[in-house]
C-alpha cells in the first residue's frame, strides 16, 4: 500500500488540501471553483507562449474560418439572442384506438425500458413506494395496468374487452347435507 500523498498548497487560494493519488506529482490547485478557472487560465497562458500556441490563431485559415463564422453569426457578441420567425405549434393528434380482436391479446411492451423511460421518473418511483417493489419485472406489469386505467378514465382510449370466463366461486366451507332433503328442510 502506497504511503497517503502529503498536503500540498494550492497556488491559488493558499489553502493545503491533498492531491488525488494519480495525480500526485504535479497537481498543483485544489478542486475549488475559483481555483480550478486560476489553473485553466494559467494553462491557456502557458500554452500560448509555446511556438505552436503563439501562431494556433494567426493562420491565414484560422482568420478566414472566424470571418465567415462571424457572418454566419452577427450580433452574437453584443449579447442578443437571435429571435426565430415563429414557434411551431404542435396540432393535437386525434386519438384512434386500435380495432382489438377479441381473440388476440393486445401486444404489450415486455421490459420496462421499452414501456416506462418515456414516464417521468416519479411515476416509476411512486409505484415502487406503494407496492414496496424495485424489480423491474415487478414494476412494468403494474405500471401498464395503471397507465391503461388512467386513459380509459380520460376516455383516451377504449376500455378493452377481454375474454374471460369467470370462474364459478364454491363455497368450499360447507359441507354437503348429510340425509334425505325431507330431513333438513331449508330454513327461512
Amino acid at each position: 500500500m502506497s504511503p497517503r500523498p502529503k498536503r500540498r498548497k494550492c497556488r491559488c487560494c493558499g489553502d493545503f488540501f491533498f492531491p488525488d493519488y494519480r495525480n500526485s506529482k504535479r497537481q498543483h490547485y485544489c478542486g475549488k471553483p475559483a481555483c480550478r478557472k486560476a489553473r485553466k487560465q494559467a494553462n491557456q497562458r502557458r500554452w500560448r507562449r509555446t511556438p505552436f500556441g503563439r501562431g494556433y490563431f494567426r493562420s491565414a485559415d484560422n482568420v478566414e474560418r472566424v470571418r465567415q463564422w462571424r457572418r454566419a453569426h452577427p450580433g452574437y457578441w453584443k449579447g442578443n439572442t437571435p429571435t426565430s420567425e415563429g414557434t411551431q405549434v404542435a396540432t393535437p393528434q386525434p386519438v384512434n384506438p386500435v380495432q382489438a380482436s377479441c381473440n388476440v391479446p393486445a401486444a404489450t411492451p415486455g421490459t420496462l425500458q421499452d414501456f416506462c423511460l418515456p414516464q417521468h421518473p416519479g411515476f416509476i418511483g411512486l409505484i415502487s413506494m406503494i407496492t414496496g417493489r424495485t424489480l423491474q419485472a415487478d414494476i412494468a406489469p403494474i405500471a401498464r395496468r395503471v397507465v391503461e386505467q388512467g386513459q380509459n378514465i380520460l376516455g383516451l382510449t377504449l376500455p378493452e374487452l377481454h375474454n374471460q370466463k369467470t370462474c364459478p366461486v364454491y363455497d368450499r366451507q360447507t359441507s354437503a347435507p348429510s340425509g334425505s332433503p325431507a330431513a333438513n328442510p331449508p330454513k327461512l
